[in-house]
């Protein structure tokens, strides 16, 4: 069964008195484990898509499944309990907690997850060595790079082991060097943890590495082919 089912999924938006069709009939279906980038210029619906599938958005037609589950039929805590439980989420914007250490950061998922407390310092501590931030831990999110602020956000979404992450623009903010070698760490991630990703992006580099490529515009689906991911 696919972890994630889009059916004849519409998004209209209201500007003034103008109608925005972001997202038009769109099917699409995605399996668990895979590295898929969602692609397309400015205004292609696929930020709009991600978010439907992150529940942080509802779509105006069309049923969207998760884990087998319709989530349209799902109810505000329901939502939030979904978002809490089975997705992880990196934004290019990193939204880490200013005040919170790295190690902080990554531990206030499991905290809002009732994780014992030794559990939750233990995974935290392990997961950032894994994305290369050993020694780092007490920094907080002023005192780290671009590069290891997002490190940080990957960390945070990956640790409390969601069946899938949704990653928005991760790489916009960063230099190529940096960029590359974080799309080299999730990728890694994906093939030892069996986490799901899915990306938006127009990123070069996000293409090049993923396995499969949906490629989007006008709101609709134009191509869908697996990638020759970069070694």
């Amino acid at each position: 069964m696919p972890i994630v089912e889009i059916k004849q999924i519409s998004k209209r938006y209201q500007q003034e008195s103008l109608f925005v069709d972001a997202l038009s009939g769109i099917d699409l279906e995605i399996n668990k484990g895979e590295f898929t980038a969602l692609i397309g210029p400015s205004g292609s619906g696929k930020t709009t898509l991600l978010n439907l599938i992150g529940a942080l958005d509802s779509p105006t037609k069309g049923n969207i499944l998760v884990d087998g589950e319709e989530i349209g039929k799902f109810s505000k805590p329901q939502l939030s309990r979904l978002r809490l439980k089975k997705l992880g989420f990196i934004f290019q914007e990193y939204n880490l907690i200013p005040v919170l250490s790295a190690l902080e950061n990554v531990e206030y998922v499991m905290l809002l997850q009732d994780v014992d407390d030794a559990e939750r310092q233990t995974r935290a501590m392990d997961m950032l060595r894994e994305v290369g931030l050993k020694g780092l831990e007490h920094r907080r999110p002023a005192q780290l790079s671009g590069g290891q602020q997002q490190r940080v956000a990957v960390a945070r979404a990956i640790v409390s082991e969601p069946i899938i992450v949704l990653a928005d623009e991760p790489t916009a903010n960063l230099d190529s060097a940096t960029g590359a070698a974080l799309l080299d760490l999730m990728r890694n991630l994906n093939e030892t943890h069996g986490t799901t990703f899915i990306f938006s992006s127009h990123d070069p580099m996000v293409i090049e590495r993923a396995r499969r490529v949906v490629r989007l515009k006008d709101g609709q689906i134009v191509s869908d082919s697996e990638a020759q991911a970069a070694s």
